[in-house]
């Protein structure tokens, strides 16, 4: 039976795996309502976890060093209070290869060696180059379904990422390049890094020490 998680977890790790959220997207990513997430992330700051801060005329929240402490304290009581601490951990190590598949297809997205130059940028211009590695994004999204599955299965906040990440590869199948790779949009790289961060930050894991 999947569990559900407070709003107070949800709002500090709704940041997390964010990065950087703005009010509205903090409370959109887990769909909280929104004057009770204020209410939190003022808590949170006040208890020096979060810091709101703007530039360019944007604003948004992040995790201070406590906060990102704070975080994985209430990730791993969750984990234990729900007996799912093993299953999760398998979840990590069959999404390991799959990672690595999906940073290579990223990285062949962005780049197209040539005679000379084994970093040219990708101008999109090679249909069968592009294909191939959409292709690649295919077969990882089909690996991910089944570990999405898993994990939704037990924690309801991991629920949708696989739904997310055929969106966005559909979008860059239509034609639609920026999905796979972008950062401003929900594009199969903005999906993945969230989902990496979510399972590194739950674990209790360094991204430094992933072999």
């Amino acid at each position: 039976m999947t569990r559900l998680s407070s709003a107070g977890l949800l709002v500090l790790h709704a940041v997390r795996v964010l990065g950087f959220g703005e009010p509205v997207a903090v409370a959109q990513r887990y769909g909280l309502d929104p004057d009770e997430t204020a209410s939190l992330m003022l808590d949170g700051e006040a208890r020096g976890w979060v810091t709101y801060t703007s530039f360019g005329g944007l604003g948004g929240w992040s995790l201070t060093a406590s906060g990102r402490a704070e975080n994985e304290r209430e990730l791993a009581a969750e984990l234990d209070r729900a007996g799912v601490r093993a299953e999760a951990g398998e979840v990590y190590r069959a999404f390991l290869p799959l990672n690595a598949r999906l940073q290579r297809a990223c990285t062949d997205w962005q780049l197209r060696p040539g005679p000379g130059d084994p970093l040219a940028a990708n101008d999109h211009g090679d249909a069968a180059w592009d294909a191939a590695v959409l292709d690649e994004l295919t077969a990882v999204s089909q690996g991910l379904v089944p570990l999405a599955s898993r994990l939704e299965g037990v924690l309801a906040r991991f629920r949708g990422y696989d739904r997310r990440f055929t969106a966005a590869l559909r979008r860059a199948q239509a034609g639609e390049h920026g999905w796979v790779d972008r950062t401003d949009v929900d594009s199969c790289h903005r999906v993945w890094f969230e989902l990496h961060e979510d399972l590194v930050a739950t674990l209790g894991i360094d991204r430094g020490a992933e072999v």
